[in-house]
């Protein structure tokens, strides 16, 4: 699986960092941007995968050794012992085998991944974020956080109470399905772009620009390997 740095390229960050500057040119809070390659480790999926690929290995060497195991008159049959051992080599190399692809394939560990998981994990992580990146402590207690996690496919909008107070939870709301909706049908940094310039005209009203306004925090896409 690609990390958030490779999939963003300069040109991308650029783009973005260019939307934060013109949105924070129409409001004083601060938005924050970020894109993480993923927002748990998530190690019992790719134990199911290796699990999954030890009982087909199991079953296939079963089935293509001779059974006939010390059978009397013969001396074409195997050692049983011979058997046993490959049986077990067979199971411990298809695990490994199996948690190994499950850490590199983005989709099949998503696909043994609960949904509902996914989603605490990210949720946790964005909010983890949130105060890493001192989003909650800008001086008017107006910072905005806009988190997506890509092997997930979730994305979190959080705002600090200021907004909340005077927008509600129902602005964060619509700004995240704006987001993912973007994200289903655009390039990840053209659907962060939209986000940031709805968010920035949607901020204007209640929490204008004024003269003297400090930038207290860095207009960049933080990208989280």
């Amino acid at each position: 699986m690609k990390r958030a740095s490779d999939l963003i390229n300069e040109e991308q960050r650029k783009q973005v960092e260019r939307a934060v500057v013109e949105a924070e040119a129409k409001t004083s809070c601060e938005i924050v941007p970020v894109v993480a390659t993923e927002s748990g480790r998530y190690d019992r999926p790719e134990d199911m995968i290796g699990l999954w690929l030890a009982i087909l290995a199991a079953l296939t060497i079963w089935l293509v050794l001779p059974r006939q195991l010390g059978e009397t008159g013969s001396w074409d049959s195997l050692p049983i012992y011979v058997g046993l051992l490959t049986m077990v080599a067979g199971i411990v190399v298809a695990f490994i085998a199996g948690a190994s692809i499950g850490s590199r394939i983005g989709w099949l560990r998503r696909l043994f991944t609960p949904r509902k998981q996914m989603q605490e994990e990210v949720s946790a992580r964005a909010r983890e974020t949130f105060f890493d990146k001192r989003v909650h402590h800008t001086s008017g207690s107006a910072g905005m956080l806009i988190y997506v996690s890509l092997f997930e496919r979730i994305a979190v909008v959080l705002g600090d109470q200021a907004i909340l107070d005077k927008l509600g939870q129902t602005f964060l709301d619509q700004l995240c399905r704006q987001l993912t909706e973007g994200l289903r049908q655009n390039e990840s940094s053209d659907a962060i772009c939209n986000a940031i310039a709805e968010a920035g005209k949607q901020l204007a009203g209640p929490f204008p620009r004024v003269a003297g306004d400090v930038n207290e925090l860095h207009d960049a896409l933080v990208l989280i390997d």
